[in-house]
């Protein structure tokens, strides 16, 4: 093979590479759009599937900044879940684990020095 033969084999592979990254985007769109009825999402994916270069061109133009706010609301929640799910798995917070060692100190439950490990480990 000659040299221009690799260079448009090259240039058709990342046509297709990208090609495959906007038709997964539409694909993963569609599924998080709640407004669209399960007809138009079917009718959408048959158009993907028989005319797949023009129904994604058209859906990008047509859908497209609906596209964008829908990623930006999954990212949200995403973002809003981890830290819920961080917050819950992590336990107290520092301040709440220092008013509870001190309530059992009060209580003569725990020794000053069992305290002050407590109050350095939750501060550490």
């Amino acid at each position: 093979m000659d040299f221009w033969a690799i260079l448009t084999s090259m240039l058709w592979a990342v046509v297709f590479i990208s090609y495959l990254f906007a038709l997964f985007a539409i694909i993963t769109d569609l599924f998080r759009d709640h407004t669209l009825s399960g007809w138009w999402k079917a009718l959408w994916a048959l158009f993907l599937i028989f005319l797949p270069f023009v129904t994604a061109l058209v859906y990008l133009i047509a859908r497209g900044e609906g596209m964008a706010a829908r990623s930006q609301a999954a990212g949200r929640d995403a973002e809003a879940a981890a830290a819920t799910y961080i917050r819950e798995t992590a336990g107290k917070s520092p301040a709440a684990e220092i008013t509870a060692a001190a309530e059992l100190l009060t209580a003569g439950s725990i020794t000053h020095s069992e305290f002050e490990a407590i109050k350095a480990k939750a501060l550490a």
